[in-house]
């Protein structure tokens, strides 16, 4: 990846500094070493008036640091820092284009929809004035529908940092038929937290107490995690020795948070990475692609954006990659139910039409488009994605 590249350019450009300015110190301190040497010589003499003695001294002096050579060493060191620094500019000029304006396609946007995509934006993060800003400004008042569910969120993110699980507590409540069906363990870790923090500061009594009320209702589809909280009581005032000292580690507070937040989410409709976050993440990650399709193209004189399929793959990360699509490598079209991906005995696949064709409806055997290995249909398995 050209980050990658760039980084390491970077590391050797910043290692090379440090060690001609170490060098340069090493220079300058010997310098002044030889100096301190001979002033100490001067001050030693008996008679400092004699001329003989002082031009003796100067004049070894001379000797040790044209021997040394400071400048001729300082100059070599500065020109070999400026030739790394110059380097890298290049490189970064040759990796990142001033004019990414190529590798942009003219669309017709839904500017309703954009404004609301970014108002939603801001109030995810709980930018909420930013997010009112834009919607007074654009006009879109409909976007501030999901403000208040945003706001709610936000209020008990900020409980949370203060250990407050009362907020919490209350919106698990108010949406436990809704977060079971969504197969979600909040209340248990909300209560395994709580119960947690009476361990770390209260007394045996108060732990059982908060046990039977609260965590017994979940022993009987998670009797594992019940046995192993209850046997914390026994640990109270030493829980260092606790064989699940984990289950006091302060992490678990950051993973119900972001629970917390995937679920509040998931109940108002929303996607735990907002759409435009996304969007900007996806469109950083394949432009240094578009940008040398479109220089390979211009160079060609072909104009990449009138075409319908771009002719090389952008790789983006798996975390940008919500939907399995398999598209036919020979036909272009794209699998369905209808007309599924198969993998084939050498291990490349085609969609189930295509290989009815290369094989004549099953009444033959074909070579694969893509290497010597000959298959017949029935040899052929489907995916499933």
């Amino acid at each position: 990846m050209e980050l990658d590249t760039l980084k390491d350019a970077f590391d050797r450009v910043v290692k090379r500094q440090k060690l001609s300015s170490f060098r340069s110190q090493e220079i300058v301190d010997q310098v002044g070493h030889e100096i301190e040497q001979a002033l100490a010589k001067i001050k030693a003499i008996n008679d400092p008036l004699s001329p003989v003695h002082l031009k003796s001294i100067l004049s070894e002096l001379k000797l040790k640091l044209n021997t040394v050579g400071p400048l001729n060493l300082l100059e070599g060191l500065q020109k070999e820092r400026n030739i790394n620094l110059s380097k890298y500019p290049k490189l970064l000029e040759k990796s990142f284009s001033p004019d990414i304006s190529k590798a942009y396609r003219n669309v017709d946007f839904d500017f309703h929809l954009v404004n609301q995509i970014v108002a939603n934006h801001f109030y995810q993060q709980g930018l909420f004035e930013l997010g009112d800003c834009l919607i007074d400004e654009a006009g879109e008042p409909e976007a501030i529908a999901i403000r208040s569910h945003f706001l709610e969120m936000y209020q008990v993110l900020e409980a949370l940092k203060v250990k407050n699980l009362g907020p919490a507590l209350n919106w698990i409540t108010l949406n436990r038929e809704k977060l079971n069906q969504n197969g979600s363990m909040l209340e248990l870790k909300l209560h395994r937290l709580q119960f947690v923090e009476i361990v770390k500061k209260g007394t045996k009594a108060d732990a059982l107490s908060y046990a039977r009320t609260h965590l017994a209702p979940f022993a009987s589809l998670h009797m594992n995690e019940f046995q192993k909280l209850v046997v914390c009581i026994i640990w109270v005032g030493k829980l260092d020795s606790c064989p699940h000292a984990e289950l006091m580690a302060p992490t678990h507070w950051e993973e119900f948070t972001q629970e917390i937040i995937k679920q509040f989410c998931s109940l108002v409709g929303q996607s735990y990475w907002s759409p435009l976050s996304v969007a900007i993440a996806a469109g950083i990650e394949g432009l240094p692609t578009l940008l040398k399709l479109a220089n390979v193209m211009a160079a060609k004189r072909q104009e990449w954006q009138e075409m319908k399929q771009l002719p090389v793959p952008v790789e983006l990360g798996k975390e940008l990659q919500f939907h399995s699509i398999f598209v036919c490598p020979v036909s272009r079209d794209q699998g369905s139910e209808e007309n599924p991906p198969m993998l084939m005995p050498c291990q490349h696949v085609l969609c189930n039409q295509s290989i009815m064709k290369l094989s004549k409806n099953t009444s033959r055997t074909f070579k694969c488009p893509y290497c010597p290995t000959e298959a017949s249909a029935a040899q052929c398995r489907q995916l499933h994605f």
